[in-house]
């Protein structure tokens, strides 16, 4: 009864996941790199019962060599960024899917103006999505977890 009322709630709880990321991908417009992959579902093995978070990975992912596209300009224009791109910046370009976790948190959280010896590099509002987007399908999936046991129950008791 336990394995089976564990793989019901993982199949709800992934559910819910998919809801979220759903969201995920409407916050962020564009997303090549594909954070979205970085929400997270986990069910517990103890208990009955499951989480949804952003994933905060700890081991890093296999490295790509994402290049950002380059704006269109007439051939003869001038200008541009002379300045070449740091080993950071390269790093972190080269972040694929899950491993793009700290996007998201930037998104939910916001980040505090930053400035450079190159000048104000701005600063990122908090949107605060994620806290009510997964409270949101997280109660939905609740929901459909007490209606699920009591069908399950309504069965089980049924046969004997």
């Amino acid at each position: 009864m336990k394995r089976h009322l564990q793989s019901a709630i993982r199949k709800i709880v992934n559910e819910a996941r998919k809801r979220i990321v759903q969201d995920a991908q409407g916050i962020l417009e564009n997303d090549p790199r594909h954070a979205y992959k970085a929400v997270r579902s986990s069910v517990y093995k103890q208990i009955l019962g499951g989480q949804v978070n952003i994933l905060s990975s700890r081991k890093r992912g296999a490295p790509t060599n994402y290049q950002r596209p380059k704006k269109e300009r007439p051939e003869n224009a001038r200008g541009g960024n002379r300045r070449p791109r740091s080993y950071r910046t390269m790093q972190l370009d080269s972040y694929e899917g899950k491993d793009r976790g700290f996007i998201l948190r930037f998104q939910n959280a916001g980040t505090v103006d930053r400035e450079t010896r190159f000048g104000n590099r701005g600063s990122l509002r908090a949107r605060h999505w994620f806290g009510t987007s997964s409270a949101f399908h997280v109660q939905q999936a609740v929901d459909e977890t007490v209606e699920m046991i009591e069908n399950i129950l309504q069965q089980e008791f049924q046969l004997q």
